[in-house]
């Protein structure tokens, strides 16, 4: 599938004494934190609920082949209940206090929008799932 397909790509990054070089910064780590950004509740939980399910699905399939780089896939999952003013927020929480490496997530291009300052401040990595305009 395709998220497996990217996390190994992901992950091929670099290592260096055990670590893992992420926007600069080496950070040791037991597990990758992978942030699922999909609103659970209000108006777009029916079509997000599918995508957060396939992330998890996606994840725990690669932990079952030994994770990436040794390490085991943890994911963080937040409901941004379909508020894109809470999107900035939740991404903002993920990546500074959750600590996610990567975040798969966003399914409308004002929710990408929403989020895209953030990522771009705190020098995040979004995956944005949607053939049409991000893949």
């Amino acid at each position: 599938m395709q998220i497996s397909n990217t996390l190994k790509r992901l992950t091929a990054g670099i290592m260096i004494s055990g670590s893992i070089i992420y926007s600069g910064t080496v950070m040791a780590a037991d597990t990758i934190k992978v942030g699922v950004l999909h609103s659970l509740s209000g108006t777009m939980a029916i079509s997000e609920s599918t995508l957060k399910d396939t992330v998890l699905m996606m994840i725990e399939e690669q932990n079952k082949k030994g994770g990436v780089m040794g390490k085991q896939l943890e994911p963080v999952v937040v409901d941004p209940a379909s508020n894109w003013p809470l999107f900035a927020e939740k991404t903002r929480e993920l990546i500074s206090q959750q600590g996610v490496d990567v975040i798969f997530g966003c399914w409308t291009s004002v929710s990408r929008k929403s989020v895209l300052p953030v990522v771009e401040e705190l020098n995040g990595l979004l995956f944005y799932p949607v053939q049409y305009e991000g893949e």
